[in-house]
């Protein structure tokens, strides 16, 4: 059976058992080799845009990649969201757990206005954890995030479905099995 996006699925690389036994880790870097490729999702992740958009938020560091694609094909600009301690001048920034312990991502204080229109962007979405602090720390910001967009999705881990209940719509080009 052949899907919509069976194109960029092709362009996908899985590598097993990276970077533990068990992961089927899905690499990008084949896909944005490809010109053509790149275009494709580009378009198509664009496509599912909602309304208009002020700004499209990257997530550090794929998501730098796409959401800057993304924010010169919508004609907005970018917002990098970052690692705690990445960027110079005045920060706020949000925690969120890991497996084990924490983590801290952060954007500029003045990285939008209040009620900037923002989707957030990635290459893609697992357990959520990143994606859900991003979002907290967007709102945080005075910022409405209505949208995240991923290339890739692996639904068994919940993470598409955790943004939606906190009030997102979510879209992927493609999803995986597993983990």
């Amino acid at each position: 059976m052949t899907t919509e996006n069976d194109d960029i699925r092709a362009r996908i690389r899985t590598i097993p058992d990276f970077p533990k036994p068990g992961i089927q880790f899905r690499d990008i870097t084949t896909l944005l080799l490809d010109a053509e490729g790149l275009k494709l999702t580009i378009d198509r992740m664009a496509a599912q845009v909602q309304g208009p958009i002020d700004l499209v938020a990257g997530i550090e560091a794929r998501g730098f990649l796409f959401g800057a694609a993304l924010a010169v094909k919508l004609g907005t600009g970018v917002l990098l969201i970052r690692k705690d301690g990445k960027l110079p001048g005045a920060t706020i920034a949000e925690d969120y757990a890991l497996e084990y312990g924490t983590d801290r991502i952060a954007i500029h204080a003045d990285a939008c206005t209040p009620g900037a229109r923002v989707l957030l962007v990635d290459d893609l979405i697992a357990t959520g954890g990143t994606a859900r602090a991003a979002v907290r720390l967007l709102r945080k910001a005075g910022a409405e995030v209505a949208q995240a967009a991923f290339v890739i999705d692996l639904p068994e881990l919940g993470g598409a479905e955790a943004l939606r209940g906190d009030g997102l719509a979510v879209t992927s080009l493609v999803a995986f099995e597993g983990h």
